[in-house]
């Protein structure tokens, strides 16, 4: 360890989590699943490892009875047909078939033993991905321009500085104990297409005119995350070259490392200490670590477009086109991922590129293999053209396997989209988000409609409900959806959401989106329709 753990010089201040990190860091239980838990099988895992195994990117799945979740990182969202029949056989071997694309483009597994792990660590390693920090208190899964090198809407190519910095920061231990998770997110798309105010750190496409000639680079924003407590990313006032992002970041960490809050784990995040210091008390610690820098330049990201790209779209390059597919709610198996695998040797770049929107893109297909390229069995169901809602619709992993989650969300989300495709007609298409707890993996916050579970008591015993939150944008003008009071039974919600789109449906203007109505029409409005609804 080549740095001092300050926050040790009073201990009366600490979580007892502090503690366990402490005694054993958490990238040494890696060895220990390998060498020991693996081979002795669930019943040896004692709880302080267990709730290390985060390390190593694992979860304990529910209920809690012998298995496992596993994320795989890919950074930026681009992985090789190689890298994604590796993934596929995992999936098929270990956890019976079940492969998750998150939003943070990450893939996920379910139904893992520990006896399966140090199997997995070798096969991931031989094809150059790894499920290490993951999850865990230290940097995760870079997310990014899941077009990257191929984007008409990017100033820059951003893959070799998300993997410097991915290297970076992989097994360092200068920077494994972190106060809480820690996320990243680095793009040159003017669209702002990896979600840039939601991350702890993140950098955004920039321009600044610099002794007469312009340099294209970013903006950095710090203390981003959702949660309970939902914050928006502050901009920096900072212009950052492109070689000079890991110097930033490494800054950054540092000083969520060395005076991030480590006495309640739920204000832990970087958020929290953003907030309470504001962006210009947080640049001048920055600047005393790194050296000065320049002041902001131009701020180029223009919209949001989260993250979607449905059909056949041109590449910067000539001749050449990607395909975005719908992935309904993220969720697929090791065929279909083998399928696409197929398909990105025969007709593309031989890659695959996962979104934050629990989408996948095929890319580098010549014109002349376009059509050839859309009749490809596995195009069926994921889609380049799928129906409006079901094409929207984003879920966390729910009850079915998540520990936290108070309700099931995947299936619901699809019946949901499906209901909706069949009873409403509409030109615009609404971004719907499922969360099952207020962890917010669903990115519920940023919905045009975002729904959390929770339960309500009912003379037939507890059954599953959603409250109902409208009008979250990110890019320009980013603001979190505004609650509506009014929990909505699980089987009653999709004729809920029938009649609320319809109302926007028919008092909307011409052109408008659904933020843009609620924007007009306030957020009351949404409450007094919603209170009608369910008196009715």
């Amino acid at each position: 360890m080549a740095y001092e753990a300050v926050w040790m010089n009073d201990p009366s201040k600490l979580n007892k989590f502090e503690f366990v990190k402490a005694e054993k860091d958490g990238l040494d239980v890696i060895r220990t699943i390998i060498d020991k838990y693996s081979k002795e099988g669930y019943a040896s895992i004692p709880e302080d490892d267990m709730n290390r195994f985060k390390w190593a990117g694992v979860y304990e799945q529910k209920p809690r009875d012998g298995y496992f979740m596993m994320r795989i990182r890919i950074n930026t969202g681009i992985m090789t047909s190689a890298q994604a029949r590796a993934l596929a056989s995992i999936g098929r071997d270990y956890g019976r078939d079940l492969i998750d694309v998150t939003t943070r483009q990450a893939i996920q597994y379910h139904w893992l033993k520990i006896e399966d792990m140090p199997d997995i660590f070798k096969r991931l390693e031989a094809v150059g991905l790894y499920s290490y920090e993951a999850c865990g208190d230290c940097p995760r899964t870079i997310v990014g321009n899941p077009l990257a090198g191929i984007d008409r809407d990017e100033l820059m190519d951003t893959r070799e500085i998300v993997e410097q910095v991915n290297d970076f920061y992989l097994m360092n231990r200068d920077f494994s104990n972190l106060p809480r998770k820690y996320k990243m997110s680095i793009s040159s798309n003017i669209y702002n297409n990896a979600n840039a105010e939601i991350n702890d750190l993140a950098f955004v496409p920039a321009s600044k005119v610099i002794d007469g000639e312009e340099v294209i680079g970013f903006h950095a924003y710090v203390g981003g995350g959702l949660s309970a407590k939902p914050h928006m990313a502050k901009e920096l006032d900072m212009f950052v070259r492109p070689e000079d992002v890991l110097k930033v970041s490494i800054g950054v960490t540092t000083i969520f490392r060395d005076y991030g809050y480590r006495e309640k784990r739920h204000q832990a995040r970087l958020k929290f200490l953003v907030a309470d210091w504001g962006p210009e008390k947080f640049l001048e610690k920055l600047k005393a670590i790194i050296g000065d820098m320049p002041s902001a330049g131009t701020n180029r990201v223009v919209g949001w477009n989260a993250v979607y790209y449905d059909g056949v779209y041109p590449q910067k390059e000539a001749g050449l086109n990607f395909i975005g597919l719908n992935v309904p709610v993220g969720r697929t198996n090791s065929t279909e991922l083998e399928q696409l695998a197929d398909a990105a040797d025969e007709f593309g770049d031989g890659k695959i590129r996962t979104t934050m929107s629990q989408n996948i893109i095929l890319a580098g297909i010549p014109d002349e293999k376009v059509e050839a390229a859309l009749q490809v069995p596995v195009l069926q169901r994921l889609s380049p053209n799928a129906k409006p809602f079901m094409s929207r619709t984003v879920s966390c992993t729910g009850n079915e396997f998540c520990n936290l989650a108070v309700v099931e969300t995947k299936e619901r989300a699809l019946r949901v989209a499906e209901y909706l495709d069949h009873h409403v007609q509409l030109d615009e298409k609404i971004r719907i988000h499922f969360i099952g707890c207020p962890n917010a993996c669903g990115q519920k916050h940023i919905a045009d409609i975002g729904l959390q579970g929770a339960l309500v008591k009912t003379p037939e015993g507890m059954v599953d409900a959603f409250d109902i939150a409208v009008g979250g944008i990110l890019g320009p003008g980013a603001k979190f959806n505004q609650s509506l009071k009014g929990r909505v039974k699980g089987d009653e919600l999709g004729g809920v959401l029938v009649q609320l789109i319809h109302f926007y449906k028919e008092g909307r203007e011409s052109g408008e989106s659904f933020h843009n109505f609620v924007n007009r029409v306030g957020v009351p409005a949404f409450q007094e329709r919603l209170t009608t609804i369910l008196a009715g």
